[in-house]
């Protein structure tokens, strides 16, 4: 299945990013290489918001990835938000929907 993972950011997000970036990125990475963690990135202009795509089987390995994040543990996210995403086009679509 796959997960969106949204995160909310704080207005100092961009600022304070820094001191936590290197972990952040290292626990992403890895769950990239364990074929999980699909794509990520915060939104521009404005940095409000970011988006995590995860492909796994349940959504408590999302909710695994938040409880450790750095951003989240240090306050950078001020909420987040884990939903199921019925994907039905492309190659990855876990559900392939063809017309007629």
């Amino acid at each position: 299945m796959h997960y969106l993972l949204m995160y909310d950011l704080a207005p100092d997000y961009l600022e304070r990013r820094g001191e936590f970036r290197d972990a952040h990125l290292k626990l992403a990475w890895e769950a990239q290489e364990r074929g999980e963690l699909v794509l990520a990135g915060a939104m521009a202009e404005p940095a409000d918001h970011a988006v995590l795509v995860f492909s796994c089987d349940s959504p408590q390995t999302v909710q695994m990835f938040a409880a450790k994040d750095p951003y989240v543990t240090h306050g950078l996210v001020r909420s987040f938000h884990v939903r199921q995403w019925n994907t039905v086009v492309g190659k990855d679509a876990f559900n392939p929907v063809r017309p007629g």
